[in-house]
């Protein structure tokens, strides 16, 4: 099962990245006016995003919500994942924009309008996750 749910944690982080890094590039273009600081904040976000994604889901596959040894599925599990997810993806997102646009501000405010967008995408995707069976085993009841 090991095996199974590492390819599922690295498939969730390739289509997370994707929906991410696209949010991450128009909300920068938005907010800079620029086009190519947005492209420059998203591709940058696309190492240190996945990399953290994928420590977030490891971090998350360890954590004993579990009954009776079956992993514990359920809209409050996705909800909490969403917003420990948001809190690291965010700080990230604001480090990088300050350091590629130079201005601390820019940081902050690309940051905090994706905490409404990437909470809300992040969400609906794990849902979607949810009810594919890629990478398990047997479905867990909820």
């Amino acid at each position: 099962m090991a095996d199974i749910s590492y390819k599922r944690h690295i498939a969730k982080t390739i289509t997370w990245r994707i929906i991410g890094t696209i949010d991450t590039i128009i909300l920068s273009w938005i907010i800079s006016g620029d086009p190519f600081t947005g492209l420059k904040i998203g591709f940058a976000e696309v190492i240190t995003k996945m990399t953290l994604y994928y420590l977030h889901e490891r971090v998350w596959f360890k954590i004993n919500l579990s009954k009776e040894g079956e992993v514990l599925e359920s809209r409050k599990r996705h909800i909490a994942k969403t917003v420990t997810w948001r809190v690291i993806g965010t700080m990230d997102t604001m480090l990088l924009a300050w350091l590629i646009s130079g201005d601390p501000l820019m940081g902050l405010k690309i940051g905090f309008a994706e905490v409404i967008t990437k909470m809300l995408l992040y969400y609906l995707h794990e849902r979607a996750w949810y009810k594919i069976n890629f990478g398990l085993t047997k479905r867990n009841k909820s």
